[in-house]
C-alpha cells in the first residue's frame, strides 16, 4: 500500500448513505451534541496516546462545547478550533493521529455549520481503524472496520436522536 489514505470516500456506501439519512433529521444542536461526545469517548483517547501533549483538538471540543452553552462567542470558539485543523495538518507522519485531528476539527466546527459534522465518519471512523488495524493494513480490511464504527456512530446519534425533529439542520451535501 502507498501513502495512507486520509478520509474514506464512498459516499455512495450504504453505511455512509444509512448515516447521513439520520443526519438530515436532526438540529445542528443535536448534532454538535453528538459529535463532541463521541469524539470525546472514542477520538480522544487515541489522539492523546499518540500525541501525549498536544491538548489543541481536546481544547476544540470544549471550545465547542463552551459555545453550545452560551459560555463563549463563535469567533473565540472559531480560533480554537482552528488550531486542531492546524494540528492535523502537522501529523501526516502519524496517519492515525491525523485523521482524529481532523475528525475532531470537523465535529468541533458543526457548531458553525451542521454539514461539518460528517467528518465524524468521513475521518474518525478511519482514524479508529488506523489505530486499530495499522495505516498500512489492507485497504479492504480498513474500510470494513471504519464500516463497523460508521455503524456505531450512527446507532449513538440514535440514542441521543429527537423524533420528529421540529428543526432539522438543512444540508446540501458536497460530496
Amino acid at each position: 500500500m502507498g501513502k495512507p489514505r486520509k478520509m474514506l470516500y464512498d459516499w455512495n456506501a450504504p453505511y455512509m448513505q444509512s448515516l447521513t439519512k439520520l443526519i438530515e433529521t436532526q438540529s445542528k444542536q443535536t448534532l454538535a451534541n453528538w459529535c463532541i461526545s463521541y469524539c470525546f469517548a472514542y477520538l480522544i483517547p487515541i489522539y492523546e496516546k499518540l500525541c501525549p501533549n498536544d491538548m489543541r483538538p481536546r481544547y476544540a471540543l470544549n471550545a465547542a462545547n463552551e459555545w453550545l452553552t452560551g459560555k463563549i462567542k463563535l469567533p473565540q470558539a472559531k480560533a480554537i478550533i482552528l488550531a486542531c485543523h492546524a494540528a492535523a495538518r502537522e501529523l501526516d507522519a502519524i496517519p492515525a493521529a491525523q485523521a482524529c485531528a481532523r475528525a475532531i476539527g470537523q465535529c468541533a466546527s458543526t457548531i458553525h455549520s451542521a454539514s461539518h459534522c460528517l467528518g465524524i465518519a468521513l475521518y474518525g471512523a478511519l482514524a479508529i481503524a488506523y489505530d486499530k488495524l495499522g495505516a498500512k493494513a489492507p485497504w479492504p480490511e480498513l474500510e470494513a472496520l471504519a464500516a463497523e464504527e460508521c455503524g456505531r456512530m450512527e446507532e449513538a446519534l440514535r440514542t441521543v436522536a429527537m423524533k420528529n425533529e421540529p428543526s432539522p439542520a438543512k444540508f446540501t451535501w458536497q460530496c
